[in-house]
């Protein structure tokens, strides 16, 4: 991607995992980036590693999205830092697996306050701004929205909604301004991952690589993903070799999703 000295890339979730991937690629392609996260200490860390890779200014945001007035403030004090907004990626946001019978209603409604409300709340404050500017935005869904699981009914559900609302907003934005895309991560190695190759080694009683490849061979892939793979492909699509990408779902799993 070419370097882009004078845009401004907001990224949510951005103090580790496929936010803090996100972040450093948006840096070393010269953005301006404004880093969103609860985690001040482990977000101040994101913004230094930005500027080493190549970012000629950040500003690091501690805020928890789930908040309703939170986005907008977010927003705020990125325009007034920056001046303008380019790129919005959407990416805050987990949701908690389990036995369906077992997950409570706050622990539904708090999986859609952060992943959805929050990107709902952030697509609305940003809009002005990136039609002005003629931006991007990048939603974070997942896997999950295309391929249901019974320990997944929180995450599966809000993923397939964040897919919906960005389509209708692409509708809304005919010519483009800003363009509307989504990523769907499969297995990616995250801490989330990480959690869940350990339940395998607790439940079955093996070592944590043996878990490891045992989940592989399950999920049917040949390897798991690294948070750059969905890094190079959020830039993409913030970038003008991506003008003609509009509305569109982009699947990066390693072909764990055999759905058409």
């Amino acid at each position: 991607m070419d370097k882009h000295s004078s845009r401004v890339a907001l990224i949510t979730g951005a103090s580790r995992g496929l936010g803090r991937a996100i972040a450093l690629g948006f840096a070393a392609a010269g953005y301006r980036v404004a880093l969103a996260a609860r985690d001040r200490v482990a977000l101040e860390e994101v913004a230094s590693e930005a500027e080493r890779a190549g970012t000629p200014e950040s500003l690091a945001i501690a805020v928890d999205l789930a908040q309703p007035a939170a986005p907008q403030e977010m927003v705020k004090r990125t325009v007034g830092l920056f001046g303008c907004l380019d790129v919005l990626v959407n990416n805050a946001g987990d949701t908690k697996r389990g036995d369906f019978l077992e997950l409570s209603d706050e622990d539904h409604l708090s999986g859609f306050a952060l992943k959805y409300h929050g990107m709902v709340r952030s697509c609305r404050s940003a809009w002005p701004h990136l039609e002005k500017s003629g931006g991007a935005i990048i939603n974070i869904s997942g896997v999950g929205a295309q391929t249901p699981e019974p320990a997944f009914t929180i995450g599966g559900p809000v993923n397939s909604a964040i897919i919906n609302f960005s389509k209708a907003l692409a509708k809304r934005a005919r010519d483009g301004r800003p363009r509307v895309n989504v990523v769907c991560p499969g297995h990616i190695v995250t801490d989330r991952l990480r959690k869940r190759i350990a339940a395998v080694a607790e439940r079955e009683g093996i070592g944590l690589e043996e878990a490891q490849e045992r989940l592989r061979q399950s999920l049917e892939i040949a390897s798991f993903g690294e948070p750059d793979d969905i890094a190079r492909m959020v830039c993409f699509l913030a970038s003008s070799e991506a003008a003609y990408v509009h509305g569109a779902t982009i699947i990066v799993d390693g072909g764990s999703t055999p759905g058409i």
